[in-house]
């Protein structure tokens, strides 16, 4: 999929200015963020009241500290600010994934990387982040730097305490840590977790304490499991059922899911396939979470340049790349002349299609988990020639 198709399809399946759709019309996410900085800095609840547009601040108590450097561009440029720095990370996270696959930076690379990114605009996790002016990328690039170091570096860890400290399904990583061994990570991550919870606690114990003991427990803040917009194993469940998932099935299912994804990279990581293996956990984080918004699963991202990496020597593995496109991409229905659907899972249900495309990022996490065992049973990783790893063929 070109660039060029990519970007067609993301301005021309809607109204690039249509009022909540349009991909030029959003950004309300990052305001939000920006009003929970502003609240602490004057004095204002976090938690028990309303911000913009009517909705509740979800994030912890550090979020609201991290978000104030926000504050400095003016409301008036903010969402096209944020826009241009999502635009510039999902470029980082597309580079350092090539890079974890261990191909040399050079000008070939830094341009194919460009395209690559720009034709994952079209992906539904990445438009929407963009359009609601996300963090999502910005978690995932940290996460990326931190697999991408050195097993012995003393930054090793710092990225997965500071996600978690932000917005806590990261935390997912720390365990990940565990399973692969790696103690001294697992620590970092740990460490720098809890000085995020210190910190905010010393800053905003008022707001800390609502969060830590109320706020962190109400599920239902964020929406009712079973809306299609979940696309967590909770949510698939309730979609079958048609009602809320029972707590006791959702977390055996999410914990043999988690068990199996843990084995799963710990092999992955071993054999050298560190892309795969952050990936694979990436995508488990947002399986397993309660409650995953479409946007969450940006880690469709570095399951496209694995796949593009293998299509270099096996061209069928570019079947891979347009398959996950395809159940992934921000296809679009309008519903009326203000508002349009963006998303697999949000689109009109024919021919009792309903368990496929409502649920169809769990389903495509499924397939990437079968994939992800495959390759942890191969003799051997089969990667590119060494002259070929140096640039895109």
């Amino acid at each position: 999929m070109s660039a060029v198709a990519a970007l067609i399809l993301v301005f021309a399946t809607v109204d690039p200015w249509l009022d909540k759709a349009g991909f030029l019309a959003g950004g309300l996410d990052v305001h939000i963020y920006r009003d929970g900085a502003s609240r602490i800095l004057h004095g204002r609840a976090l938690y028990t009241e309303p911000t913009l547009a009517g909705l509740l601040y979800t994030y912890t108590p550090f979020s609201a500290i991290a978000f104030v450097p926000v504050l400095v561009v003016p409301a008036a440029s903010l969402t096209d600010v944020w826009m241009l720095v999502n635009l510039g990370v999902l470029y980082a996270c597309v580079l350092q994934s090539w890079r974890m696959l261990g191909y040399r930076v050079t000008a070939r690379l830094a341009g194919a990387a460009a395209l690559l990114a720009l034709s994952c605009v079209f992906l539904e996790p990445v438009r929407t982040t963009l359009f609601y002016g996300q963090i999502n990328l910005v978690l995932m690039l940290l996460m990326l730097w931190d697999f991408g170091r050195a097993r012995d570096s003393t930054l090793r860890g710092f990225g997965a305490g500071v996600a978690a400290g932000i917005k806590l399904v990261p935390g997912y990583f720390i365990v990940q840590y565990l399973a692969l061994r790696q103690w001294r990570s697992a620590a970092t991550a740990t460490v720098v977790l809890c000085a995020t919870i210190a910190l905010a606690w010393l800053v905003l114990p008022g707001d800390s304490r609502q969060y830590w003991f109320s706020t962190f427990f109400d599920s239902q803040r964020i929406a009712d499991d079973n809306v299609p917009a979940n696309q967590s194993i909770r949510g698939a469940i309730a979609h079958l059922l048609g009602g809320p998932a029972p707590l006791g099935l959702w977390i055996v299912v999410a914990g043999v899911v988690a068990g199996a994804s843990l084995a799963l990279t710990v092999t992955l990581y071993r054999r050298g396939e560190r892309l795969l293996a952050v990936t694979v956990a990436g995508l488990t984080s947002c399986a397993v979470s309660p409650f995953s918004w479409g946007h969450h699963w940006v880690w469709f991202v570095p399951l496209i340049v694995h796949f593009v990496h293998r299509a270099q020597t096996r061209r069928y593995w570019w079947i891979a790349v347009f398959g996950t496109v395809l159940a992934t991409g921000a296809w679009a229905y309008r519903w009326n002349d203000d508002y349009a659907s963006v998303g697999v899972f949000l689109l009109p249900k024919p021919w009792h299609t309903e368990p496929i495309l409502e649920n169809v990022y769990v389903l495509v996490y499924v397939l990437a988990l079968a994939y992800a065992a495959s390759v942890a049973r191969e003799f051997r990783v089969v990667l590119p020639r060494s002259e070929d790893r140096a640039s895109l063929v």
